[in-house]
């Protein structure tokens, strides 16, 4: 009885409940896509890092990692290959010859770093094959083939067909070099990686450096490239680690990505104070339709007590309206925002004007937002609480009545 009378209670009052209930919506909505953006963008930052840079794990000579050079090369790379063979969680590695070097044209001269890669593992390692703007992948044709990213491309004018020269310190530390020829312009999602790289066959950049090993092994897990994939990446990285020389370094994403790793601790604290923000704008709204409610009905409530209906009833009268405004707010809102999420998830969220800004950190500009079902379940929960603890203030106002005051007022 008293839920079905809160309920018509409500409805009294249809454009002022309305409004309320419409206010909310529109704010779950927002809070709910701004949720989904953010993380949209932080998962599409993991799987480029993953994707495109670091793997799920690298795996390099422990000085290599202080202060990169040439001659720290992995210990042992005959036993860490074997291990990544016999490992069933890694699904595919390939070995890197990295070293910092300068790429200099007929106009200018970059720093940059010069990764010699196998050409076969390479191509279906990493999917930079399959962003080439210009030219052609790698093989083993032709005579010190090199791919520059488009942005190198434009400072350094540059285009297929070109020759560059790439100089660098050897072992002995001399410095040599030797001319090479655009085969092919790339373009990743992150303007660093393509500010700061250059692909070569490995076989060529270690018969100029007289060095046959490697300084770099990127390993793909049997798991998920991105975020999800750090609690296997962390377990796989503890075998290898206690299977390799101790003079190797065995680092996951979260490692050589810190940057990443701190916005994924703080994304779920980022978007609990968004919720928080709303929520407690929201309660103070409820407030003042409650009260407002309450005071039109004084002397309603007075008789009601009058004729013997306890307070504690009323109370619960009270309470049950104001959790059933913020529960039909809170339903109302979490179905707009799925729906709008939904659409979103299959259209993308276009960013192109931002593209440069996206670019510095790796994002792409077409961005999917996603929420999981963890994060409804918490903006339904937390507006549910809201809405209970913004219920006691305008319920205990009608305790304080006695019957004979609250049937004589005038308001």
């Amino acid at each position: 009885m008293l839920i079905r009378l809160a309920w018509r209670n409500l409805w009294r009052n249809k454009i002022r409940t309305a409004i309320m209930a419409g206010a909310m919506v529109f704010g779950l909505v927002g809070v709910v896509a701004m949720m989904g953006f953010m993380n949209g963008m932080t998962n599409n930052m993991v799987y480029n890092a993953i994707a495109w840079q670091t793997s799920h794990l690298q795996i390099h000579n422990q000085r290599f990692n202080q202060n990169p050079d040439i001659k720290d090369v992995v210990i042992q790379p005959d036993r860490v290959e074997s291990v990544l063979n016999s490992n069933r969680n890694v699904q595919d590695w390939v070995p890197r010859f990295v070293v910092d070097g300068m790429l200099a044209s007929a106009r200018s001269t970059r720093g940059v770093k010069v990764v010699g890669v196998d050409a076969e593992k390479e191509r279906d390692f990493t999917p930079i094959s399959t962003r080439l703007v210009g030219g052609e992948w790698l093989d083993a044709q032709g005579r010190n083939p090199i791919l520059v990213s488009a942005k190198n491309a434009e400072r350094l004018k540059l285009r297929v067909g070109s020759k560059v020269v790439i100089t660098f310190t050897d072992p002995n530390g001399d410095v040599t070099g030797a001319a090479f020829r655009v085969r092919g312009i790339f373009k990743t999602p992150s303007s660093a990686y393509d500010d700061n790289h250059v692909l070569v066959r490995m076989s060529d950049i270690q018969s100029l450096a007289q060095l046959k090993q490697v300084h770099e092994y990127a390993v793909k897990l049997n798991a998920e490239v991105g975020a999800k994939s750090e609690s296997q990446v962390r377990q796989l990285v503890t075998e290898i680690k206690a299977s390799v020389s101790t003079d190797n370094e065995v680092q996951g994403w979260y490692q050589l990505q810190p940057l990443l790793a701190t916005m994924m601790s703080t994304m779920d604290t980022s978007n609990q104070i968004m919720l928080i923000v709303f929520v407690v704008a929201m309660a103070f709204g409820i407030v003042n339709i409650m009260l407002m409610s309450v005071f039109e009905r004084t002397q309603e409530f007075g008789v009601l007590m009058a004729v013997g209906m306890q307070k504690h009833k009323i109370f619960a009268l009270v309470m049950l309206e104001t959790v059933m405004l913020g529960s039909l707010g809170a339903v109302l809102g979490i179905m707009g925002s799925k729906l709008l999420i939904s659409v979103l998830s299959y259209t993308g969220l276009s960013l192109g004007s931002m593209a440069e800004g996206l670019g510095a950190y790796g994002v792409d500009t077409l961005l999917y937002p996603q929420v999981s079902g963890e994060q409804y379940l918490m903006v339904f929960v937390t507006v549910f609480v809201a809405s209970v603890v913004a219920a006691l203030y305008p319920a205990r106002q009608i305790l304080k009545q006695k019957p004979v005051e609250a049937m004589s007022d005038k308001k």
